[in-house]
């Protein structure tokens, strides 16, 4: 069929929708060269007129043509309308598998609506003199046979960021001129759901936009249209010949218009013109928060959250459940109904109807009355999305109970089934104005009446104030829910005091003695909340993130008492995350009383998931957090010292001031030392040093080294005065935590052994006494070569990894859980070997132990020197390299790289060949690892010897050692 044929039969057509939408449809098939349904699907399986579905709003309803993965397609008779049509097909688009296109058609025109998740929708429109045109019959084929091709190019996450970021700058404009950023958030709020309510006709003719336009042309006019406006839409009333529902719900309570200049009415013009009832709030709400709030303002740009990540919590602690009770009350109405025959009696029928339609009732009553805590709300992504997925499930059962044939019930599941508590005041508001839009757009989006008198229900679920200590330094009462989901903030343990303040710390330590360590992070206090919810009997499960470090460490703990009252049923024990705009590391942790099988990482678990968040899924089963510290493992790692202060200095002025001469005659090299971090060790020395007064130099004896002292007098003490702690501020002129302990166990060494405190690999060295480690560094208070390989060994390096924590994706040691759980082998623990060593001939320094373990250490440490030996010279090799003696004696020569040789040394470091794991490193360390194993005496020891099983065996020696 020829385009004129079409137009010409159908322009003249008067047909009703019954009779001509088939011959319609048919005729376009033949127009496009596209098979007709019959021809292409005789089952009609995939490809059909008339696919049964059912309405919400009752009896049956068909989708005039459905193609699976292509469009539904409904038709009306001429001049009816088609927006009727539309909404049609959303109310059963979940029964046709939610095609990508939604079309509807009343003989003379066509119009293809987009329905492509997660973008925003476009509409094609077209009469039947368009289909003229090559391109208008073209994209019909491809909604036929390439419906991917009409999918839109801007996605909603793209046009809400670009939505928030303009208002972002409205908001820091009005800050700017000195208004309150509380009275430019609530004032911006009320903007911006202008701007929706436009754009979803609640707002009628435009009308905002016309008063945008009016108040460019005249602005002194714009504030007293603009406070009309906002009145009316807080009580309902006229706006000239246009009438304006009632909305308030408290977001128009207060109206205190804030002055705009011509600028800021352009920039609101402007943003009339994007499609503002396809704005994401579950994403909008965040980048809206830090354009509002002056202390995000530099996050605007940065990343968030999405929907996808926080549904892995949603999903198993709220739907999971939920779903398989209506699978358990849908299973029961069927029964009831298959009974319902025809040779039953009107009144056995009637009975039978009466008893599904109970069944039904109590599983929507159930929905109804649930509720769900956020207690750490933000701007409201997990209340909308959780609230979104609460309503899909109540359509869902609404669309099952009409193909029982039962009675239709309204709509129930609304913004009072999520529950909130928000300390930020920009984020408690915004969570309500996020879940308003939310509610209205899923309203929308499925055909349902809104809400009228008002609009926007009062939103009062929504808590602002603390969530884990109260207003009386006590702990804060929950609301009751049925589950709890959250992404409570991120603080490290030791930022806590001086972040929050003196009186919130020793709150906290008050109200959570014994039940969360004083150094675990910030999150762990909700974890331990969430339980005792649970243990109380007030919410049956919790479904939480926190950084990945809460697996190990003083973290752990508030895991531990988890498994203990109740249990992990779903985690992912490392994920990636978006905190505050960073990237960082994460676990998502669902616990509470549900009996379904255990998940972990997305695989189901056969037995339980650990409060390290391993499982004893694998053949061999082992809990590492039964793992404790051992006596014969005590002060021998420590942290490396922390400067609290800007004491370093760099290479070139530290050798300037070595030279210099002192008043008292002491060397300037008594408070001058090299000084390492985690960087120096994995990659090639910085060549950096740092002021050291040691840890009990007095001021006045400080003083005489004039020159590093004039340094830390005008670099260090502005600072350290300033601290809230008052040992800083007394020794101001003394590294913050010097460490004594580590001082006096590494005195009397001529080298020690150290590690990153955070890595990728596990990588063990020897240092030069002379350098004092930093902070991020792991000491390890020993000489000898034994203790470096069996530190630097595959039985060690595991089991760091599972017993320490993380920062993001990289690994870290710790001296408690990582050191001092881990069994040496007998007789060459830390206490056996002392610090004392021997050195042989061949420059071999062996620990002096008992004599019937001394050939295990020597095998050990004739391995382990030749892997140092080797990756020095892989580092250094001696023909790039040359050894320049420092200023001073006493102190390491300084490695330099020959000039044309510079380029090549960069590339050198331990990182590079962890990486590339050539094959003559794995050989020797296979050869210690080999030697390491005889030494534990596990004469069965292959390469083939599974991870789970090494563990094992520690964990039982670790075990049996603790006794």
């Amino acid at each position: 069929m020829t385009p004129d044929e079409f137009i010409t039969k159908w322009q003249v057509s008067t047909l009703k929708e019954s009779a001509a939408s088939q011959e319609h449809f048919i005729d376009v098939c033949r127009l496009l060269n596209e098979p007709t349904p019959a021809e292409a699907d005789p089952t009609g399986e995939w490809y059909c007129f008339e696919k049964g579905a059912k309405k919400t709003t009752g009896g049956d309803g068909w989708a005039d043509v459905w193609k699976r993965g292509c469009f539904g397609w409904e038709y009306k008779s001429k001049h009816k309308n088609l927006k009727d049509a539309f909404v049609q097909l959303h109310r059963y688009a979940p029964a046709l598998e939610n095609p990508p296109l939604l079309i509807v058609s009343d003989m003379e025109q066509i119009i293809i609506h987009t329905a492509f998740t997660g973008t925003v929708l476009d509409i094609y429109e077209f009469a039947l003199e368009d289909l003229l045109k090559p391109r208008v019959r073209q994209i019909l084929k491809w909604a036929f046979s390439d419906s991917e091709r009409l999918r839109p190019s801007l996605t909603t996450a793209e046009l809400t960021e670009q939505a928030a970021r303009q208002f972002g700058i409205l908001a820091h404009a009005l800050r700017e001129r000195g208004h309150h950023p509380l009275q430019v958030a609530h004032f911006c709020q009320q903007l911006l759901f202008c701007l929706f309510a436009e754009d979803i006709d609640l707002l009628p003719n435009r009308l905002f936009n016309k008063l945008l336009n009016l108040g460019y042309q005249m602005p002194e006019r714009l504030p007293y249209k603009l406070t009309d406006l906002l009145h009316l839409m807080a009580t309902g009333g006229s706006f000239g010949i246009e009438d304006i529902d009632w909305f308030n719900g408290g977001l128009f309570d207060s109206i205190a218009l804030l002055p705009l200049e011509r600028s800021d009415i352009r920039l609101l013009r402007d943003l009339t013109k994007l499609n503002w009832a396809a704005i994401e709030p579950s994403i909008f709400g965040t980048l809206f928060e830090r354009g509002l709030d002056p202390s995000q303002r530099a996050q605007l740009g940065a990343h968030y959250t999405d929907p996808a990540s926080i549904m892995r919590l949603v999903e198993p602690v709220v739907l999971a459940p939920l779903r398989a009770e209506w699978t358990i009350k849908r299973d029961e109405i069927a029964a009831v109904i298959s009974q319902i025959t025809p040779k039953k009696s009107a009144a056995t029928r009637n009975k039978l109807l009466s008893i599904a339609q109970q069944l039904l009732d109590q599983m929507l009553d159930r929905l109804r009355d649930y509720r769900v805590l956020d207690p750490a709300c933000g701007s409201g992504n997990f209340l909308f999305l959780t609230l979104r997925s609460l309503k899909d499930l109540e359509y869902k059962i609404l669309l099952d109970a009409e193909q029982f044939g039962l009675k239709k019930r309204p709509l129930a599941v609304s913004p009072a089934n999520v529950l909130g508590i928000e300390r930020n005041d920009y984020a408690a508001e915004l969570a309500r104005a996020t879940v308003w839009i939310g509610e209205l757009q899923w309203m929308l989006e499925h055909g349902a009446s809104l809400n009228k008198n008002p609009i926007l229900k009062k939103i009062t679920v929504v808590e602002h104030r603390d969530a884990i200590v109260d207003t009386t330094g006590n702990e804060p009462d929950w609301p009751v829910a049925d589950v709890i989901v959250s992404n409570p903030p991120f603080l490290g343990g030791s930022k806590k005091r001086s972040l929050l303040g003196n009186d919130y710390f020793k709150a906290l330590e008050t109200i959570y003695a014994g039940r969360v360590p004083a150094g675990a992070d910030l999150v762990c206090y909700w974890f331990e909340k969430a339980r005792t919810q649970i243990e109380l009997g007030k919410v049956q499960a919790a479904g939480l993130v926190a950084t990945n470090s809460i697996r190990g460490g003083v973290n752990r703990n508030v895991l531990e008492r988890i498994v203990k009252t109740t249990r992990i049923f779903h985690a992912w024990s490392d994920e990636p995350w978006i905190n505050a705009g960073a990237a960082v590391r994460v676990s998502l942790i669902c616990f509470g009383h549900y009996s379904a099988p255990a998940v972990l990482n997305n695989q189901p678990v056969d037995t339980v998931i650990y409060a390290d968040l391993t499982t004893g899924n694998c053949a061999v089963a082992s809990d590492l957090t039964a793992a404790k510290t051992l006596p014969e493992n005590a002060q021998t790692a420590f942290q490396g010292s922390q400067k609290i202060g800007a004491f370093d200095v760099s290479g070139e002025l530290a050798r300037a001031w070595l030279l210099l001469p002192n008043p008292h005659g002491q060397p300037n090299s008594d408070v001058l030392k090299p000084s390492w971090n985690g960087l120096d060790l994995t990659r090639r020395p910085r060549d950096g040093w740092i002021i050291d007064f040691g840890t009990e130099m007095v001021e006045t004896d400080a003083m005489f080294y004039e020159a590093p002292f004039a340094h830390v007098v005008k670099h260090v003490k502005p600072e350290r005065m300033n601290n809230h702690r008052a040992i800083y501020r007394r020794y101001w002129w003394r590294h913050g935590e010097a460490r004594i302990g580590m001082r006096r166990a590494l005195k009397d060494l001529p080298r020690y052994i150290a590690t990153a405190h955070v890595a990728k690999h596990r990588l063990f060295v020897f240092m030069h006494s002379a350098i004092l480690p930093d902070k991020m560094l792991i000491v390890i208070a020993r000489a000898d070569d034994t203790t470096f390989g069996i530190l630097h060994s595959r039985f060690h390096e595991l089991w760091s990894l599972r017993m320490g924590t993380s920062l993001g994706a990289t690994p870290r040691y710790t001296p408690s859980t990582t050191f001092e759980t881990f069994p040496f082998p007998i007789g060459l623990t830390p206490a056996d070997t002392n610090g004392a060593i021997e050195t042989l001939e061949n420059g071999v320094l062996l620990p002096l132990v008992k004599m019937e373990y001394k050939a295990h250490a020597l095998a050990i440490a004739n391995v382990a020197y030749r892997l140092n030996q080797l990756r020095n010279n892989w580092l250094n090799p001696p023909e790039w390299t040359e050894h320049i003696p420092e200023v001073v004696s006493d102190y390491p020569d300084r490695i330099i790289a020959k000039p044309e040789y510079i380029a090549q040394l960069n590339q050198r470091t331990l990182t590079h060949l962890y990486n590339q794991r050539p094959a003559w490193l794995n050989l020797i360390h296979q050869q210690l690892d080999g030697a390491i194993a005889n030494a534990y005496g596990w004469k069965d020891y292959t390469l083939d010897m599974t991870d789970d099983e090494v563990l094992k065996r520690l964990l039982e020696l670790n075990q049996v050692r603790q006794r």
